[in-house]
């Protein structure tokens, strides 16, 4: 996801979501994220990523951007229109992909859905959802298939954190213990219908909620009195920052952008070049792979500070006097107790363990140390 610049003018357009009462109620600093007005932390976000990673967080989501693809044709549509074989991807089971212009560049990555035999829901980032509606709109021409909007239709609640699955089960008799990571079923939490998606953005297991939105708010009110003794805290889009940061999860606008493919980003597994049929973007993303492959442009990689001094997009990584990358995402890390960045940098220096490079902040060159993403991963 990647967020717009606030526009004082424009306060009265942004969108609040189903509980944003709630938000206000607990005390939320709340901040203009995609056009959304979300909450940005209750209190400290220290405390938050902290309770994430040892307890369980709860996290509005609400402006993520969810598209329902059903019909005879779904899954030849996104098959043509994303880079994922989503043809394959059982019922009940969920797939991280991508959507590509022709040229290969990256308009956003996705999580998709297969409701049933031909019923997808595809979550875009609340940043790029109209770009990926109008995307699949196009390119759905002679297909019998259906895309639709159907971002009013839901709220989404998400549950993270080694506590949550104890805190799902208390209000629910869905099989938590039988669902898959990317997975996900229909069921009731709470006495609300739920689509229950064992997916997530912090590193931790956890659990996101689709509900309709009149149902969000007494859906967060019980699994927060359910968390209560779990230690369960409300969470804001900060520390779902941090915590994506230290598990190595790309940023939509920071890792990856229309400027880059997936092959660039180091992600190039997400394309299926072995599926049928042709689609959007293969050949510029199959020259993309033989470039990757001969001749590697600049990787991805982990920075940890030597110092206390925080990176920040866009800062130059330097070794020497000369500039080798470019950081992407910065931020101290709660969990290692040091900044950390993720930069793409030349594949020279890109070993982790390479020694001599630096981080140009504000005209001081920083020691940091080349990592392998991610920084942090969970115990199983």
């Amino acid at each position: 996801m990647s967020s717009t610049d606030p526009a004082s003018d424009q306060n009265a357009e942004q969108r609040r979501t189903a509980l944003d009462a709630v938000h206000r109620a607990l005390g939320a600093t709340m901040t203009d994220f995609a056009g959304w007005d979300m909450p940005l932390r209750y209190g400290s976000e220290r405390d938050e990523h902290h309770a994430v990673r040892t307890r369980a967080g709860l996290f509005d989501l609400s402006h993520m951007g969810e598209i329902t693809v059903a019909g005879p044709q779904a899954a030849a549509l996104l098959d043509f229109a994303l880079v994922g074989n989503i043809g394959a991807v059982k019922a009940g089971r969920a797939r991280y992909t991508m959507i590509c212009r022709a040229d290969g560049g990256i308009l956003d990555d996705l999580i998709v859905y297969r409701l049933g035999e031909t019923e997808f829901m595809v979550v875009a980032n609340a940043s790029n959802a109209q770009v990926v509606l109008d995307a699949l709109t196009e390119r759905a021409e002679g297909f019998d298939a259906e895309v639709r909007d159907d971002r009013d239709a839901y709220a989404l609640i998400a549950v993270q954190g080694p506590e949550s699955p104890g805190i799902l089960a208390a209000v629910t008799d869905a099989d938590l213990d039988g669902l898959k990571y990317y997975a996900g079923l229909p069921g009731t939490v709470a006495g609300v219908p739920a689509l229950i998606a064992r997916t997530g953005y912090t590193g931790e297991d956890g659990f996101e909620l689709f509900v309709r939105p009149e149902h969000a708010v007494e859906l967060w009110q019980a699994l927060t009195k359910a968390g209560e003794t779990a230690g369960l805290v409300a969470c804001g889009l900060s520390c779902r920052d941090t915590l994506r940061l230290e598990a190595g999860m790309p940023l939509y606008g920071h890792e990856l952008s229309t400027s880059l493919t997936p092959f660039d980003a180091g992600l190039g597994r997400v394309v299926k070049f072995d599926k049928d049929g042709d689609f959007v973007g293969r050949a510029a993303l199959e020259a993309a792979a033989e470039r990757a492959a001969s001749q590697p442009p600049r990787v991805l990689v982990g920075l940890v500070a030597e110092g206390r001094r925080v990176p920040r997009a866009g800062f130059a990584v330097v070794a020497g006097a000369e500039v080798i990358g470019e950081v992407t995402s910065g931020a101290p890390s709660p969990t290692l107790g040091k900044p950390i960045a993720m930069a793409y940098v030349d594949a020279a220096h890109a070993a982790p363990g390479t020694t001599g490079v630096g981080v140009d902040i504000r005209g001081s060159h920083e020691p940091y140390e080349v990592v392998a993403l991610p920084f942090y991963k969970r115990q199983k």
